[in-house]
Formats: C-alpha cells, structure tokens, sequence
C-alpha cells in the first residue's frame, strides 16, 4: 500500500446521508497492486458514467466496489466496471459508500486489513446474512439513497426508472444484497453479487432477478457452500450463477488467463435476455 493524491471527482454527487459515528480520521486515498482504494470515507457520494445517446439502453446499474468495509477498489471494482457497463449502453453510477473507521497512520491500517481478511477467510467463519444487514444501516442507506437519485434524475440521465439495477463486488456484494433485502422500496430491477459471500436468506416474495458470481479458488468465499442461490431458486425467483474454476478473489473484470475474464459478457447476456436492453 502506497499513499495517493486524493483524485479529481469532478462529477460526484453528495448522498448527504450524513457521516459516520466515531470516524475521527480524514478520507484518504493509496493504491495498493497498483489500483486506486479509499478508505475512511464518511461523506458517500454517487458518480455517474453515462452511455453515448446512441448507444443507451436505458437500463441503469449502481455499482458497489468492495473492499470489506474497511477502504474501497474505486479503480479496479468501481470505475473500470461502470466505463464497460457505459461502453454497453449501461448508465453506470459507482457507489462511494460510507466505511468503518480506520487507523490514520498506514501502518496500523495495513494490520487492521491483515487481521480482518486472515479471520474471514478461515474455512469455518461463516457470515450471518441477518447479522450482516443488521450493521449495515450507514451502508443500506447510502444504497437507497443512491437509487433515488437516479430514479429522481432517470429522465436527465437517459435512464428508464423501470431498469435500475445494483451490482457489487465482496463487500460491495453484501451492500448490494441487503440493499435489496432491507430496503425493499427500492425496487431494483436486477441484483448481481460478484465474489460475494454465498450464506443463504430469507428471500422476498418479490426479490429481484439475481445474477451471481464466484471463483471456485476464492479464499473468502468458496467452498462453504450456495446457500444463496439455493434460497433464491427455491423461492422461485429468477436466479443465475457461474462458478468459474480460477479467479481467487477480487478479479474485477476478470483474472487474466482463467476463464472468470467471461463473466462480464456473461452478465450483458443475462440483461439482454431478461429483456433489460431492450430500448424503449
């Protein structure tokens, strides 16, 4: 992890969801294998990447970067993914979500990272669905907050009100899912959890189509089972899954010479299928 100029956000739109309690620490920016991340984010905001007029389908997806609510893959699970949702025909919105408190001092942070990932990776945690959500409110709120402004701006934006979608990426995953769970009123048109946690839950009568993600060598997240696409498929719900031999974790668009580089064309396919893409 190296230190990093705070970014140019010239197009970010505040949430104004408020801040976060106990965060002491300035926002900071570093880059770590290359990629820009954030962490001590207490302001969320909301940075749209609009498809050209000729090419927009209408259809919309709020992106959530991961990074385990500790800092934020801005770069390689947030504006990468919404250029090529964009370059489709997909107004992309990446989600700077609000995050738990860390250290000032990059040190202290690097070991608070360590020590989080080396517990949840261990082949016996699991993590609660209803545990999870329950201290998620800041993030649920970002998520709500984040579909309402795109709904309220659906027609500027070029956007069908109808079609707006939210995928996220490990922790960005989990604030996609219990957006959907707790905050029903949202009424996403599509969820797609890449490399989230696969733990089951209670599935709405109504929950959206859910299109989802997994390396079979993910150190997080694999072999601990499918609960997740189980519950949705016994609710009846529409629901598609990919296990791709290799990626690990964290692969964004995709691992270079493992086959996870298809899930991106993959997910497009399923839009189209489900009659997302198709303008209106």
């Amino acid at each position: 992890m190296t230190t990093m100029e705070a970014p140019a956000e010239p197009n970010a739109v505040p949430l104004r969801t408020g801040p976060v309690k106990g965060q002491a620490a300035p926002e900071a920016w570093f880059k770590q294998y290359g990629v820009a991340m954030t962490r001590n984010v207490s302001s969320a905001t909301l940075t749209p990447f609009l498809p050209d007029p000729a090419t927009a389908t209408g259809a919309a997806a709020i992106v959530a970067p991961g990074g385990g609510f500790l800092m934020l893959s801005m770069e390689n699970e947030g504006w990468r993914v919404a250029k090529a949702l964009a370059d489709r025909g997909v107004a992309a919105f990446v989600l700077k979500y609000r995050l738990k408190p860390t250290p000032a001092d990059m040190n202290a942070f690097e070991q608070a990272v360590t020590a989080m990932f080396a517990s949840v990776g261990k082949p016996q945690s699991r993590l609660s669905p209803d545990a999870a959500i329950a201290g998620l409110s800041d993030q649920i709120a970002d998520g709500r907050a984040a579909v309402a402004l795109v709904r309220s701006r659906a027609a500027e934006w070029g956007v069908d009100p109808q079609r707006i979608g939210m995928i996220g990426f490990s922790a960005g995953a989990m604030t996609t899912m219990a957006t959907a769970l707790a905050a029903p009123e949202t009424r996403l048109a599509f969820v797609a959890p890449i490399y989230g946690s696969m733990e089951a839950v209670k599935v709405p009568a109504d929950a959206p189509p859910l299109f989802g993600v997994l390396a079979a060598d993910d150190p997080l997240f694999a072999r601990k089972g499918f609960g997740l696409i189980d519950a949705w498929q016994q609710a009846g719900r529409p629901v598609e899954f990919h296990l791709y031999q290799a990626g690990g974790h964290g692969f964004g668009l995709g691992k270079h010479g493992t086959t996870s580089t298809g899930w991106f064309d993959s997910f497009l396919h399923w839009l189209d299928t489900n009659g997302l893409l198709k303008r209106r």
